[in-house]
C-alpha cells in the first residue's frame, strides 16, 4: 500500500469529498484475469473497424505470400539459369524478383498506414469508454482509489495497449501468415527437409508456455507499481506547499526512492522473463538451422536435392525463424498490453453504486422543502457518522449547522447532495425521496459553495460559466457583479479572459471564493449549500461576500455550515451537531439562553470574536 506524502494527499476522517473522506485504500497487486477474455474484449474494439481490418488482412496476406516467392524464384534462378549460363533468362527472373520485392515494400507501407488509423480509433474508443465510466462512478470509488493510479490507467495502461495495436497487431498477423506460407513452401520444395526443420517446434512451444505466465505476471506487477508511484507523485506535487513549509523534502525523496525501488525491482523481473524469449528462441532456431544445413548438405552430396533447392530451403529456414523471433520480441509488448488492458477493464467493470432507480422521476423547479427522516450513514461499514438524524427545512429557510470538527456537518451536505446514499432512513425534497428522482436533476437544483473551491486551468469566464454552460457572457458578468467579483476581475491584465493556473493558484483565496460564489449565482439553484463559504476571506472581503450571499440566499432554502458568528446569528434554524447527532436545535438566541452545548460552545469560541472559528 502506498504511503501518503508528508503534508499532502488524502485525509482521514468522515468528511467525504467536501472535506477529506474515508481513508484511501487499494491493493498494489491486481487480481489475475483470463488472458483470452482480455483479448476477446480488445477484439470488440477492433472489430468496429471491420472494413479496415479486412483490407489490412488482405494486404498482410498478399505481402506474406510475396515474401515467400523470393526464395522460390532464387532457387529457380540457380537451377534453371545460373547452372546453364542463361544470362537473358537470369535477368528476366531477377526483374521479376525486383518487382515482387518492390510491391511487397509498398504493400507493407500501406498496411502499416491503415493499421495506425484502425488501432488509434480503437484506442480512442477505449479511452473514451474508460473516462466515461469514471464519470459515472460515485465519490466513494474515488475515495478508495489514488488519483495517480487512475491517471496511470488512463495514460500508461492505455498507451501500452495502443503501442501493441498500432505496431504489434499487424506484425503478429504477418508473422503468423508468414509461418504458414513458409511452412507450405518448405513442404512444396522438399518434404524431407521440411520435416527435419520442424523438429525444434516442440521446444519452442514449451519455452513459450513456460515464459507466458511468468512474463504476464511480471508486467502486471510492473503496471501496478507504476500506478502506486504515479499516485505518490501526484499527491506530493499537490501538497508541495505543505512539504516545503514543514521542510519535509528529504522525507518525500525517501518515500519516492522506496516506491521507485519497488517499481524497479518489479520492472527488472518483468524484463528478465520478457527478455529471455528472444535469446532462447533464437538459440533454438539456430540449432534447427544447423540441423537443416547438415541434412541439406548430405542430400546435396548424395544428389537427392539440387543446389538451388538447398539454397531456397536455407532461405526459407531463415524466413521461418524470423517471424518466430519477431513473435518472441512482440511477446513483451503483448504481455505488458494485456496487463494494462486488465487494469483498464477492471475499472470499466466497476458498477456505479448510485444508479438512478428504474422509473426515476425528473425534477422541475423545486419549492425547496427538505426533510431528513431518521437518517443514518457511515463511510465505512460499522462506523456510523450520522445517527438517526431528523430535520425539516421549509422553503426559503436558512439552516445553520454548527459543531466541533468531525461532528458530521459536511456529511449531512454529502448525503443531501446524494454523493452517497444513506444507510437508513430517507431524505426528501418537496416530499420526494431523493433516491427516487434523477440524480443529475437533483444536483442541478443544488448550488454548492465550498471552503476550498476547485477552479480549472482555463479562463475566468469559463470557470464561472461552469455553473451554467449555456450562459451568455453578459450573464456571466452579471453573476460576477452580484458576487462582488467583477471589480477585481476587471483589474486583472486580461479581465475575464485571464487564464487561471492549476486550481486557480494565481488568485488569492478570497478571489477564488468570489469566483465560486459567482458560479453558484449563475447556476440559479433552488437549494443552496454553503460549506464554510466565508472562512477563508478577510473582514473587508467578507462584507462583500455576505452581500453576495444574501442576494443568492433570498427566496432559497439554504444550508450553511457555520464558520463565523455573523453567519449563524440570523439563521431561521440552528442545528448543533455532535458525534453524528443533532443535540440541540433552535435559533441563536434561544439556544444561547438554554445554557446547553451551544451555550458552552459560544462562550468558549464565539463570544467577543465575531470572526472566530467554531468549526
Amino acid at each position: 500500500m502506498a504511503r501518503l506524502p508528508v503534508g499532502g494527499g488524502r485525509q482521514g476522517g468522515n468528511r467525504g469529498p467536501m472535506g477529506g473522506g474515508p481513508p484511501g485504500m487499494y491493493m498494489a497487486h491486481e487480481k489475475p484475469k483470463d488472458a483470452a477474455a482480455t483479448l476477446a474484449r480488445l477484439w470488440l474494439y477492433l472489430r468496429r473497424q471491420t472494413w479496415g481490418l479486412v483490407i489490412i488482412t488482405v494486404l498482410v496476406a498478399i505481402n506474406s505470400l510475396l515474401g515467400v516467392l523470393g526464395p522460390y524464384l532464387m532457387g529457380r534462378a540457380i537451377d534453371t539459369y545460373i547452372d546453364k549460363a542463361d544470362l537473358p533468362g537470369l535477368w528476366h527472373i531477377l526483374s521479376i524478383m525486383a518487382g515482387v520485392y518492390l510491391i511487397n515494400s509498398v504493400g507493407t507501407w500501406l498496411q502499416e498506414y491503415l493499421a495506425a488509423g484502425v488501432s488509434q480509433r480503437a484506442v480512442r474508443d477505449m479511452r473514451e469508454d474508460l473516462f466515461t465510466r469514471l464519470q459515472t462512478l460515485s465519490l466513494r470509488f474515488f475515495d478508495q482509489h489514488p488519483h495517480g493510479d487512475l491517471m496511470s490507467r488512463l495514460t500508461n495502461d492505455v498507451d501500452n495497449v495502443s503501442n501493441v495495436l498500432s505496431q504489434g497487431a499487424t506484425s503478429f498477423i504477418r508473422s503468423v501468415l508468414s509461418l504458414i506460407f513458409v511452412a507450405i513452401m518448405m513442404f512444396v520444395v522438399n518434404v524431407g527437409l521440411a520435416l527435419v526443420s520442424l523438429v525444434t517446434l516442440p521446444m519452442i512451444a514449451l519455452v513459450t508456455r513456460w515464459l507466458s505466465e511468468r512474463t504476464r505476471e511480471g508486467f502486471r506487477d510492473q503496471q501496478a507499481g507504476l500506478g502506486i508511484l504515479n499516485g505518490l507523485i501526484e499527491e506530493t506535487i499537490t501538497g508541495q506547499r505543505v512539504v516545503q513549509a514543514y521542510g519535509r523534502e528529504e522525507r518525500a525523496i525517501r518515500d519516492f526512492d522506496q516506491d521507485n525501488q519497488t517499481l524497479r525491482e518489479a520492472s527488472i523481473r518483468a524484463q528478465i522473463f520478457g527478455g529471455l524469449g528472444g535469446p532462447l528462441i533464437n538459440f533454438i532456431n539456430n540449432l534447427g538451422r544447423t540441423i537443416v544445413v547438415a541434412a541439406g548438405g548430405w542430400m546435396a552430396v548424395e544428389q537427392i536435392a539440387t543446389v538451388g533447392t538447398i539454397a531456397a530451403f536455407i532461405s526459407y529456414v531463415g524466413q521461418f525463424s524470423f517471424p518466430l523471433n519477431q513473435l518472441a520480441q512482440l511477446y513483451n509488448s503483448i504481455q505488458s498490453a494485456l496487463a494494462g488492458a486488465e487494469r483498464v477493464f477492471q475499472t470499466m467493470d466497476e458498477a456505479p453504486d448510485l444508479p438512478d432507480m428504474p422509473g426515476a422521476k425528473a425534477l422541475q423547479r423545486l419549492r425547496g422543502e427538505v426533510e431528513f427522516d431518521n437518517v443514518s450513514f457511515g463511510y465505512e461499514p460499522g462506523v456510523p457518522v450520522l445517527k438517526q438524524v431528523s430535520l425539516s427545512a421549509q422553503p426559503g429557510q436558512t439552516v445553520a449547522l454548527v459543531g466541533p470538527t468531525g461532528a458530521g456537518k459536511t456529511t449531512i451536505i454529502n448525503v443531501l447532495s446524494r454523493f452517497y446514499d444513506v444507510d437508513q432512513g430517507a431524505i426528501k425534497v418537496d416530499g420526494m425521496d431523493i433516491r427516487q428522482v434523477r440524480k443529475d436533476d437533483l444536483r442541478l437544483k443544488l448550488g454548492i459553495v465550498l471552503q476550498d473551491n476547485f477552479l480549472f486551468a482555463d479562463t475566468l469566464m469559463t470557470n464561472i460559466r461552469y455553473g451554467r454552460l449555456d450562459a451568455t457572457d453578459d450573464e456571466v458578468i452579471e453573476a460576477s457583479r452580484l458576487a462582488n467579483a467583477d471589480l477585481f476581475i476587471h483589474r486583472l491584465p486580461h479581465g475575464y479572459r485571464t487564464i487561471l493556473t492549476e486550481r486557480g493558484s494565481n488568485l488569492s483565496q478570497g478571489q477564488r471564493q468570489l469566483v465560486a460564489i459567482a458560479r453558484a449565482i449563475l447556476a440559479d439553484p433552488d437549494i443552496l449549500i454553503l460549506d464554510e463559504a466565508t472562512s477563508s476571506v478577510d473582514t473587508r472581503t467578507e462584507r462583500h461576500v455576505q452581500e453576495a450571499l444574501l442576494r443568492l440566499m433570498q427566496g432559497r432554502t439554504s444550508f450553511v455550515i457555520a464558520h463565523r458568528l455573523s453567519t449563524i446569528r440570523n439563521a431561521d434554524q440552528l442545528l448543533v451537531i455532535n458525534h453524528g447527532e443533532i443535540v440541540e436545535r433552535g435559533t441563536h438566541e434561544t439556544l444561547l439562553n438554554a445554557g446547553g452545548f451551544y451555550h458552552h460552545l459560544y462562550h468558549s469560541q464565539f463570544k467577543g470574536q465575531l470572526q472566530s472559528v467554531v468549526d
